[in-house]
């Protein structure tokens, strides 16, 4: 049982760190030395790899934590299923179904403009790495 909690809490501060890597370094220092449009592919995608390996973070780590729920006669709902579920809704809303809005907006399509979906997206992936940063602080105090 500690063993599995203890792999929660790897995984979900792994996570966090691919998160704060991407966000804070990968992709400013793409705009920062290639042209802009090479940047934008580069960071595109950056993000599309963070997004599938935040997919796959999140499903195992709310099957870990049911597991650990259901070996401990623990409640089902907890702040350990909650966070990642979160972190997977803000995936999902910000790089599944914005990307393709974005792709439209660029191409001069949509009612929004690509700023404005840009900024929405932006949005969804700090609250994703808080929500990320707050489930690695959680699960590391076993």
């Amino acid at each position: 049982m500690i063993l599995l909690k203890r792999s929660q809490a790897l995984l979900a501060a792994l996570w966090a760190g691919l998160l704060l890597c991407v966000g804070l370094v990968a992709a400013p220092s793409a705009f920062a030395v290639l042209e802009r449009p090479m940047a934008g592919l580069v960071v595109a995608q950056l993000f599309q790899r963070e997004a599938m390996l935040s997919l796959f973070a999140a499903v195992l780590l709310i099957l870990m934590e049911r597991r650990r729920a259901r070996e401990g006669a623990g409640s089902a709902v907890t702040a350990e299923v909650l966070l990642p579920a979160a972190a997977l809704f803000c995936t999902v809303a910000g790089y599944y179904a914005l990307q393709p809005m974005m792709a439209a907006a660029k191409a001069g399509q949509g009612a929004w403009s690509f700023m404005a979906l840009h900024s929405i997206s932006l949005l969804f992936f700090a609250l994703k790495g808080l929500l990320v940063m707050a489930l690695a602080w959680r699960l590391g105090k076993c």
